[in-house]
C-alpha cells in the first residue's frame, strides 16, 4: 500500500481536527492495529494531532471552557468551537521552538518556565485576534454584529489569560469562605482586570464563571467582589446582575420540564426531572443565602414564583401517588363471620403493568426530592406519604402472606412476585429495613409453599 498523497493528507488533516477528543482517542486506538503504510501515516497524524491537543490544552488552560457551552444548560460566555484550532495554530506558529516545554505540565504543575510559555502563547493569540480577525473567526452573512461583539471580548478575554490563570488557583478559596485577604485578593483582581481593558472585570468573572461545575457558586464570586453586591437593590443594577438573570432564567427552564412531567404508564422521570428538582432547590437556596433579595423587587419575586410552581407540581405528584397506590394495592371487602367483613387483598386477578410503571415512576421521583423537599415547603405532605406507602405496603404484604400461607391463593408464583415489586418500591423512597423484611417473608412463604 503507498504513502498518503498531499491531497490525501490535507483533507484527513481537516477531518482529524474537526474530530472531539473522545473520538481522536478511540480513532487513535483502532487506527494502531491496522496494517499497511497509509494506516500508519495516518496513526501518526493522530498521534501529532493528540500531543496538539495537549499542548494547547496547557497553554490555553483558562480559555478552554469558553468554547463549549456549559454541561448545565446554563447561558455563559461562549465562542464557536471551530475558533480554537485556529486560533492555537497561529499562536504556536510565533514560537514552535518551544512547544515542547508543555509537554512536561503533568510533572511540573507549577514550573515557571512552563507557565511562561503558556502565557507567551495567550498574548500571542490576542494579537493575532485583533491582527486578522478573518482568519480568526471568518465573516458569516447576517451575523456581522455577533462577530464583531465576539470578536472584541475574545480578544478582551485572551487580554486576560495570563491574570485569569493565576486567579485560578484562588478560584477554591473564594466560593468557600474567604479570608479577608482572600477577599481583598478577589476584589484587587477584578480592579485590575477592570484596568487591563475595558470591561474587564465582568469578563474576568466570565472566565471563572466557565470553570465552576456549580453555576450558583458564581453569585459568591459577584457578591465578594463587592462589598455591597449582596443587594439586589445595588446589584440588579450593575453589569454583575447577568450572572443572576442566568440563573433564573435556567430555573424558569427547569421549572417548566417539572411542571410538564406527567407519570404514565412507561414513562420514568429519569435523571433528567430528577436533576432538575435537586438543580433548582440548589439554586434557589444558594440565592436565598448570597443574595438579600427584595420580596417586591423582580428577582425576589422571581424565585418565590419558582418555588411556588414547583410545589405545586411537587404537591400533585404526591396526591396522585397515593392514588396510584390504590391500583398496585387492590383490596376487597371479604365475609368473616356472620355478616362482619373485612379488608383483604385481591388476589384473584394480575395487577395491570401499567399501573406497576406508574407507581414506579411517582415512586422514583418521591425518593428523588428527599432533600429538595424541605426548601419547596414539602417536607410535611412527602414524610406523611412515604409513611403511608410503607404501612399501607407492610400491610398488603402481611396478608398476602397469610393467604399464600393459607392455602388460599392458586397461582402463588405471580402474587409472590407481586410481592417482590412491592419490596422494590420500598427502597425507591429508601425504606430499605422494610424491604427488606418484606422480601425475608416472600422467601419464607416460597419455600414452604415448594415443601407443601
Amino acid at each position: 500500500m503507498t504513502e498518503l498523497s498531499v491531497a490525501q493528507r490535507a483533507v484527513l488533516a481537516q477531518m482529524v481536527e474537526r474530530l472531539p477528543d473522545r473520538t481522536l482517542k478511540t480513532l487513535s486506538l483502532a487506527v494502531t492495529q491496522m496494517p499497511g503504510a497509509r494506516a500508519r501515516a495516518l496513526s501518526q497524524m493522530l498521534a501529532e494531532e493528540g500531543i496538539d491537543r495537549n499542548r494547547r490544552a496547557v497553554a490555553f488552560a483558562p480559555m478552554i471552557p469558553l468554547f463549549a457551552p456549559r454541561p448545565d444548560g446554563v447561558e455563559g460566555l461562549t465562542f464557536p468551537p471551530a475558533i480554537l484550532p485556529r486560533l492555537w495554530k497561529a499562536a504556536s506558529a510565533t514560537a514552535p521552538a518551544l512547544l515542547g516545554t508543555l509537554d512536561d505540565i503533568r510533572l511540573r504543575k507549577d514550573d515557571l518556565r512552563v507557565v511562561a510559555v503558556a502565557d507567551r502563547y495567550c498574548i500571542a493569540a490576542s494579537g493575532f485576534i485583533r491582527d486578522q480577525p478573518d482568519v480568526v473567526w471568518p465573516a458569516a452573512p447576517g451575523k456581522e454584529a455577533e462577530r464583531e461583539a465576539g470578536l472584541t471580548e475574545l480578544a478582551r478575554c485572551f487580554d486576560l489569560a495570563v491574570m485569569a490563570r493565576r486567579a485560578l488557583k484562588s478560584l477554591p478559596n473564594w466560593i468557600l469562605r474567604p479570608t479577608p485577604d482572600q477577599l481583598a485578593e478577589l476584589r484587587l483582581l477584578v480592579r485590575d482586570a477592570a484596568e487591563i481593558t475595558p470591561d474587564g472585570g465582568p469578563s474576568m468573572l466570565e472566565i471563572l464563571f466557565a470553570h465552576l461545575t456549580d453555576a450558583a457558586l458564581v453569585l459568591r464570586l459577584v457578591v465578594h467582589s463587592s462589598r455591597s453586591a449582596s443587594k439586589e437593590g445595588v446589584l440588579s443594577g450593575s453589569e454583575m446582575a447577568v450572572f443572576v438573570n442566568r440563573l433564573l432564567a435556567e430555573v424558569e427552564s427547569r421549572v417548566a420540564r417539572i411542571g410538564a412531567f406527567k407519570a404514565t404508564a412507561g414513562v420514568d422521570p429519569g435523571p433528567q426531572i430528577k436533576a432538575d428538582i435537586a438543580w433548582c432547590a440548589e439554586t434557589l437556596a444558594e440565592l436565598d443565602m448570597t443574595l438579600q433579595l427584595d420580596p417586591n423587587g423582580e428577582w425576589g419575586k422571581a424565585a418565590r414564583d419558582a418555588r411556588a410552581r414547583i410545589n405545586r407540581s411537587l404537591s400533585a405528584t404526591l396526591k396522585s401517588t397515593d392514588k396510584t397506590l390504590d391500583k398496585v394495592l387492590p383490596m376487597k371487602r371479604v365475609q368473616t363471620a356472620g355478616r362482619m367483613t373485612r379488608e383483604a387483598p385481591d388476589l384473584e386477578q394480575p395487577v395491570a403493568p401499567e399501573a406497576i410503571h406508574t407507581a414506579s415512576a411517582l415512586l422514583t421521583l418521591v425518593g428523588a426530592i428527599r432533600t429538595a423537599a424541605q426548601i419547596f415547603g414539602i417536607e410535611s405532605q412527602r414524610s406523611q406519604l412515604v409513611q403511608s406507602a410503607i404501612d399501607r405496603i407492610r400491610t398488603f404484604v402481611d396478608l398476602t402472606i397469610e393467604a399464600v400461607n393459607s392455602g388460599e391463593v392458586q397461582d402463588q408464583s405471580r402474587v409472590l412476585a407481586h410481592v417482590e415489586t412491592l419490596a422494590k418500591f420500598l427502597t425507591l423512597i429508601d425504606a430499605t429495613e422494610p424491604a427488606r423484611t418484606v422480601r425475608r417473608r416472600a422467601a419464607a412463604a416460597g419455600s414452604l409453599a415448594r415443601t407443601a
